[in-house]
C-alpha cells in the first residue's frame, strides 16, 4: 500500500509495517516488484502447462475428459426420461381431467334421476286429484251435451209436429173453405197457432 507523505513515499507492508523510501527508491521498487510478479506469472503459466501435460502423458487428464464425458452423457440422459416425463404429465393430467369430469356428469345425472322421482313422488297425488276432477268436468259436459241433444231432438219433434198439424190445419181449411165456411175451423186454426 502507498501513503505519500511530505516529500516522501510511504510503503506499508502487513508483515514487517512501514517503510519510508524517497520517491525515485519507491519507483525502482514498485518497478521491481512488478517485473518480479510478471516473472511469477509466466513461471505459473509454464507450471500450469507442464503440469498438463504431465497429466496427459500419465493418462490422468483422459480419464478426467472420460468421466467428465460419461457424467455429461448420464446428465443428459435424465434429462431426457424427466422429458418423456414432463411429455406424459400432461397426458395423464387430462385423462384425470376427463375422468374427474366424466364423474361428476355421472352423479350429476344421478342427482337429477332422484331429483325427478321426487317430484313424480310428490305430485302424485296432486296428479291423482286433477284427474278425478277433470274426470268428473268431463261426465258433467257430456251429460250436458247428451241433455242438450235430448232438448234439440225434442224441440225438432215439437216442431216437426207443430209443422205437421199446421200444414193438416191448412189442408183441413182449403177443404172446409171449399165446402164452407164454418166457425168451428176458424176455432180449430187459433188452437193450432
Amino acid at each position: 500500500m502507498l501513503g505519500v507523505t511530505s516529500g516522501d513515499v510511504t510503503l506499508i507492508f502487513p508483515s514487517s509495517g512501514r517503510v519510508v523510501c524517497s520517491k525515485r527508491s519507491c519507483w525502482d521498487f514498485q518497478l521491481r516488484s512488478e517485473i518480479i510478479s510478471l516473472n511469477m506469472n509466466k513461471l505459473l503459466e509454464f507450471g500450469r502447462k507442464a503440469l498438463f501435460v504431465v497429466r496427459v502423458l500419465s493418462g490422468f487428464e483422459e480419464r478426467r475428459i472420460r468421466s467428465y464425458r460419461l457424467m455429461l452423457q448420464k446428465r443428459i440422459e435424465a434429462a431426457e426420461a424427466r422429458k418423456m416425463a414432463l411429455r406424459k404429465i400432461p397426458e395423464q393430467a387430462i385423462l384425470a381431467e376427463v375422468r374427474r369430469m366424466v364423474e361428476e356428469m355421472q352423479t350429476l345425472n344421478q342427482k337429477l334421476e332422484e331429483t325427478e322421482s321426487a317430484i313424480e313422488d310428490y305430485f302424485k297425488p296432486i296428479d291423482k286429484q286433477a284427474e278425478i276432477l277433470m274426470n268428473t268436468q268431463l261426465e258433467r259436459e257430456e251429460r250436458t251435451m247428451k241433455e242438450m241433444v235430448i232438448a234439440m231432438k225434442d224441440q225438432a219433434l215439437m216442431e216437426k209436429e207443430v209443422a205437421k198439424r199446421i200444414a193438416n190445419a191448412h189442408v183441413v181449411d182449403a177443404s172446409h173453405n171449399t165446402t164452407k165456411d164454418t166457425p168451428s175451423t176458424l176455432t180449430n186454426e187459433s188452437q193450432v197457432k
